[in-house]
């Protein structure tokens, strides 16, 4: 079959993928940031113990390395569509938690039970699923695909979003938790039916040495420089993102409609330049696309130093549209760095370790910083007498660790050869790997 009978045979596939994302996306919007801290809140937990709890989202991450046991059973569909529903189903359930009538301890519990067990089937069953469905994108034109797949899921997100902040504003909190519950129930039906009608490419399963793979990949002196990078990065937006949620519904007073739009705003600006990235990205690298983004991020994080209550609708506004048009080549470089510097057979796992070392990196340095973020609150705000908000420090933080990142880039990802055209090589020697 030709590339283009095989591109053809795929593009029903490709709609739904990009579907498929932005139904995920609803669901992590629903239990990220300000929506998770409304949780959190309404059990009487402080803003320390709330940035800890969405820095779950990294510590998912870190158990990506999972993959790395399970992608070679194929097909992946049933297995990674059965572990979505379970996960997001999980998730629903943390809107529920509060309205159970049974002690406070035990409404934690389940809290964090049920949140942690979503994140660690959610990022065990990624990488494979992400592997599947790029499989069905031709290879020169990921760039611009991942970008058009993130634009629909930015703008559709603003409605949902906006959807999500009236109805937290709108009804009681009990109603409200009732209403976006049953709203994630019904985004899982709608993301289950995309992977069911979703094709996947016939692979014969494959006896893998796990050990060996797991030693391949850490040999990979490539792999490991990509690596850095994201653990670089990870510790950086931990620092600042993880209290951001808890900053806006307590420091900075701002309602969950207000909070809605500035996601909205930021989901424009960030769909505006994600084609344009994307593009830039095909033509010169990704490597050279992510000098761009972390400038960006450089500069967002220097705003949010001196974002604090008086400031804040403005201040704030102008950081997170700026970090949200930084995110969109970040995110997507993760795959696409490993998809033009590692082997062909290793993608899957490569994925999986840049994430697994990454997202434990953001989740420990969450939980690191914590207590100093506790103490500075405690103190009136204040640090060695210093009038301070902890989020204007922990915004430091993050300004320097993002411009040692873009040293980072300079000295060594950007010395590193593409490997594109080795790989074409390797996947003609080697028939059995899969095309991408």
């Amino acid at each position: 079959m030709d590339n283009t009978s095989q591109s053809k045979k795929y593009a029903v596939s490709r709609v739904l993928y990009i579907i498929e994302a932005a139904l995920e996306y609803f669901i992590a919007i629903s239990v990220g940031t300000v929506y998770l801290a409304k949780i959190t809140a309404s059990i009487g937990l402080s803003d320390a113990v709330t940035g800890i709890l969405t820095a779950f989202v990294s510590l998912g991450c870190g158990f990506q390395v999972i993959a790395l046991f399970i992608s070679h059973k194929k097909p992946v569909k049933w297995w990674v569509t059965l572990g979505h529903v379970v996960s997001q189903s999980l998730f629903a359930l943390l809107y529920f938690v509060p309205l159970l009538n049974v002690g406070r301890a035990v409404k934690i519990s389940l809290l964090i039970v049920s949140l942690i067990s979503a994140q660690i089937i959610h990022n065990a069953i990624n990488s494979p699923k992400i592997n599947w469905c790029m499989s069905l994108v031709d290879n020169d034109k990921r760039g611009r695909f991942t970008a058009n797949k993130e634009i629909v899921s930015l703008l559709s997100g603003m409605i949902f979003t906006y959807t999500l902040g009236f109805v937290m504003d709108k009804y009681a909190t009990k109603t409200a938790f009732i209403i976006c519950g049953v709203m994630v129930f019904v985004l899982m039906g709608l993301h289950t039916l995309t992977l069911i009608f979703t094709k996947e490419k016939q692979e014969k399963a494959e006896k893998v040495n796990v050990s060996k793979s797991i030693s391949e990949l850490i040999r990979n002196k490539t792999l490991i420089k990509i690596i850095g990078l994201f653990v670089l990065w990870n510790i950086a937006s931990a620092i600042t993102m993880s209290f951001t949620g808890a900053y806006q519904d307590g420091t900075l007073g701002f309602s969950t409609t207000y909070a809605s739009i500035v996601i909205i705003i930021s989901s424009v600006a960030r769909a505006v330049f994600s084609r344009p990235i994307g593009k830039f990205a095909d033509k010169h690298s990704f490597g050279k696309m992510l000098y761009i983004c972390f400038a960006l991020e450089s500069v967002a994080f220097m705003i949010n130093i001196f974002t604090v209550p008086s400031n804040g609708k403005v201040m704030y506004m102008a950081f997170y549209i700026i970090y949200a048009v930084g995110q969109a080549g970040i995110n997507s470089s993760i795959v696409n760095l490993a998809y033009d510097y590692v082997p062909s057979h290793q993608k899957t796992g490569a994925v999986a370790l840049v994430n697994t070392f990454s997202g434990f990196a953001g989740f420990f340095t969450t939980l690191l910083v914590s207590p100093l973020v506790d103490r500075i609150q405690k103190n009136g705000n204040k640090l060695f007498g210093i009038n301070m908000y902890s989020q204007q420090l922990m915004s430091t933080f993050s300004t320097l660790i993002v411009i040692g990142i873009l040293v980072y880039l300079a000295l060594v990802i950007n010395k590193i050869p593409c490997e594109k055209k080795i790989n074409k090589q390797q996947e003609e020697n080697v028939p059995e790997l899969e095309e991408i």
